[in-house]
């Protein structure tokens, strides 16, 4: 869909006066104006002898100190100091683009923004709603649950295109019973013709329209017909349709492109260039330009309609005729430039911090010679037009400081881009805090597990028990009987050892597991001595300790080495153990590995001691003394 002389309609809305838009020439031109041959390359007097009822009306103007672009009577005489303003246009393309939006459903609308004057629709999804509620039977299984069957025909054999601009067949194709895509253009062109009804009613602007299966095909359709006309381009009319085009005519081609692609096949004619091979064409175009065109003559576009209103970029610029010769002068039109782009922002919502911009760009145009700066804008702070001008004549600076030719300026341009959508839903810290009685409240509720505490409180250097550290790796002799505490010193007599209290010392709490182990692994690592008596003070203090403990939990005492067990099985294995230890004992005696694996890493680091002693060049440390042999 797109709007038709919108700039007229904008302007001065009367469809059946001659009027038209200037700036410095006529920039759109009304339908009732056209009709005396009066067009966009016209210049006001040859307009005005054309048809001398026309009404030449100047678009808004930004004028330097003004906050707010304007209609002037003294814009024409004022050219050169005066700024155009399309803002007011920008504005009634927003309330389009609403509109439109409104009148399809929320859920299934797909809405691509073109231009100020131009969208596109991808009507799919509603249209494919509608099939399924108007033919029920499109809703059952396939065919003989075959996915590759065809549908059956539909159940109408006419279609009612009403007031729509149909592309004609020729009568045998006419004759033909429509399929279940002309059904779906047909639906098409009715929800675009509602949509269009909208926007008259509402807004009082009219729309042209095309209807068609893809953007290429829709945007020659809305074209064909107008003013207030709509086109439908069926399937079977494609190669009707596009034989009567220029291949300049068509979307992405009236630039440098088409003009090559005339000037490498000498036509113009989209029906001379079917002609042509697709070899010849990527031949001659390259291959992916000339699939692109090859597919285009023929009506084939599969570029999608992306969902995208919003804007990417705002540009503010000015051509001087005559050039600008001063910084000051350049300084003045960056000020209106500034508050051009500021008022933009503020409809796009800067203030709300909706959406921001994030770079400036500031292009100088001198003798032909284009330079460019940029520069980040600050996302700490609002944006507003003092920053947006001192930020412009930073950019503006370093273009002189380079020395060059600068004057006369004959452009100057100012635009903003890298728009993202602003921070939503941010919380300072206090937010995550909780205060006064929803604390007290919070606080009440959290258990106290302080009170289900059955033992007495931790020391706060208590030596950890649960690893036994490397000293299980170093081989003890088992202390005597007389050397040990009896496990009924420890309470009264007729009490059971299990169930008297544990003792006052934070030290003689209950024995772990690697405890138990590092007592048992002690033993297990002296194999010569392990029925012999040491003195008490061989023993560490650490192993007193476990053997009180030990004594203390357990009451299974193995006859031979007075080791003491958790339970019988326990027990039964540790005399296993001794059985294994006198078969082994019987045949050789070697050193344990507790013993022996001292030694190595001893003998290891004395290696390696020596290695690097004799690396630093034979120097000896404090208290070491050189041997001398033979």
């Amino acid at each position: 869909m797109e709007m038709k002389a919108s700039f007229c309609h904008a302007g001065v809305y009367v469809q059946s006066r001659r009027s038209s838009v200037l700036q410095q020439g006529l920039i759109a031109v009304n339908y009732p104006a056209r009709e005396f041959g009066i067009g966009r390359h016209c210049n006001v007097e040859e307009a005005k002898k054309l048809c001398p009822e026309l009404i030449a009306q100047h678009v808004a103007t930004w004028r330097e100190g003004d906050d707010k672009w304007a209609y002037r009577e003294d814009a024409a005489a004022h050219i050169a100091t005066d700024k155009v303003s399309l803002d007011h246009y920008r504005l009634q393309s927003r309330k389009i683009l609403a509109c439109i939006k409104e009148a399809l459903p929320l859920e299934l609308q797909k809405v691509e923004k073109a231009s100020i004057d131009e969208v596109f629709l991808d009507l799919s999804s509603q249209i494919h709603q509608i099939l399924l509620q108007r033919f029920p039977e499109l809703s059952n299984p396939p065919p003989y649950d075959d996915p590759t069957e065809n549908l059956p025909l539909p159940s109408i054999a006419a279609l009612d295109w009403q007031t729509d601009a149909l592309i004609d067949l020729d009568e045998e194709q006419e004759t033909v019973d429509p399929d279940w895509d002309d059904v779906a253009i047909l639906i098409g062109s009715e929800i675009v013709r509602k949509v269009r009804v909208e926007v008259r009613q509402k807004l009082g602007y009219t729309c042209s329209a095309g209807v068609a299966s893809n953007k290429l095909l829709s945007k020659l359709g809305s074209a064909y017909k107008k003013p207030n006309k709509q086109t439908v381009v069926r399937n079977r009319a494609v190669s009707a349709f596009m034989a009567g085009f220029k291949i300049t005519k068509l979307r992405n081609l009236g630039g440098k492109l088409g003009e090559q692609i005339v000037s490498t096949f000498n036509t113009e004619s989209v029906t001379e260039l079917l002609d042509v091979p697709l070899t010849t064409m990527k031949a001659k175009l390259g291959h992916d330009t000339g699939l692109w065109i090859y597919n285009t003559i023929r009506g084939i576009d599969t570029s999608e309609v992306n969902s995208r209103t919003q804007i990417k970029s705002m540009l503010s610029a000015k051509s001087f005729r005559p050039t600008i010769n001063s910084s000051e002068q350049a300084t003045r039109w960056l000020r209106i430039f500034a508050a051009d782009i500021f008022a933009r922002l503020v409809e796009e919502g800067v203030l709300e911090n909706k959406r921001r911009p994030r770079t400036m760009n500031l292009h100088h145009r001198h003798e032909g010679q284009v330079r460019s700066r940029s520069g980040p804008i600050p996302q700490g702070r609002t944006i507003d037009e003092g920053s947006l001008f001192e930020l412009a004549k930073d950019l503006f600076s370093q273009i002189i400081a380079e020395g060059r030719g600068v004057w006369p300026c004959a452009n100057l341009s100012l635009s903003v881009a890298g728009f993202e959508n602003g921070v939503k839903g941010n919380m300072g810290i206090g937010a995550f805090l909780v205060k006064g009685e929803e604390a007290e409240a919070l606080r009440s509720s959290i258990p106290d597990n302080r009170q289900y505490s059955t033992g007495p409180e931790p020391s706060a250097k208590k030596r950890r028990v649960e690893d036994g550290g490397i000293q299980r790796f170093f081989s003890k002799r088992p202390s005597t009987d007389h050397e040990r505490t009896s496990p009924t010193d420890s309470h009264t007599p007729g009490e059971d050892p299990k169930d008297s209290p544990l003792p006052s010392d934070p030290t003689q709490k209950t024995l772990s597991f690697a405890a138990k182990y590092d007592y048992e692994a002690r033993h297990e690592s002296d194999l010569t001595m392990h029925e012999s008596h040491a003195s008490p003070w061989h023993e560490s203090a650490f192993d007193v300790e476990v053997d009180q403990q030990q004594h203390s939990l357990t009451d299974v005492v193995c006859s031979r080495c007075k080791a003491s067990f958790a339970d019988p099985e326990a027990l039964q294995s540790h005399r296993d153990w001794h059985m294994a230890k006198d078969l082994q004992d019987a045949e050789r005696v070697k050193p344990t590995f507790a013993e022996r694996q001292p030694a190595a890493r001893n003998s290891a680091q004395k290696t390696q001691g020596t290695t690097s002693r004799r690396s630093r060049g034979g120097k000896l440390e404090q208290g070491q003394s050189r041997l001398k042999f033979g």
